[in-house]
């Protein structure tokens, strides 16, 4: 072996070290809720399902519109879910906000009686079992939570547990879209 090939092998572990230290400092300081999504300054996408509550109801992107509004994705499943659920039913009775869900990945049964035992936040809720809408909308994981303002543009996406602190931002941004539509 020449002397040239036992440098590069002696300093190569040095620079896979260098290199993956550079890596992971990219991501220190970021908030892992504030994952992007494509769909920041687009329309929601077009759907057309069955709510939650009732296989003959259906709703379309179009029941969503008028006012801003948080799309929030859920499923029993998901123990974060639960972890936020309070906190929903908290803004949405005293603030007065207007949550949408989308019941992801779910059982129809299973999410129903979960609404009847913990409360219902949602005005409704789209059942979607396949993942469809989900996927329309870039879904990585639940819960995800989708500010859109009154004419259904996504303007915010959390990505995670909405609670006090992610709220803040959120609840600001939701305000001031509150006043354009007055």
């Amino acid at each position: 072996m020449s002397t040239a090939t036992k440098r590069l092998l002696m300093i190569l572990p040095m620079l896979m070290a260098f290199g993956l230290g550079l890596f992971l400092y990219q991501g220190i300081g970021q908030d892992p809720n504030k994952m992007e999504s494509s769909l920041i300054g687009k329309p929601l996408p077009e759907f057309s399902s069955e709510t939650l509550m009732s296989a003959t109801t259906i709703v379309t992107r179009k029941d969503m519109l008028g006012q801003p509004a948080l799309v929030n994705v859920w499923a029993t499943w998901c123990p974060t879910c639960r972890a936020e659920h309070e906190f929903l039913l908290s803004i949405a009775a005293q603030e007065n906000v207007r949550i949408f869900g989308v019941n992801y990945h779910d059982q129809r049964a299973a999410a129903q009686q979960w609404l009847t035992d913990l409360g219902n936040p949602y005005v409704f809720s789209v059942f979607d079992p396949q993942g469809d809408l989900g996927i329309d909308l870039g879904v990585v994981g639940a819960p995800e939570t989708y500010l859109i303002d009154a004419d259904g543009i996504v303007i915010d996406k959390v990505t995670g547990e909405l609670n006090e602190r992610t709220w803040v931002e959120l609840r600001t941004q939701y305000l001031s879209l509150l006043k354009d539509v007055k």
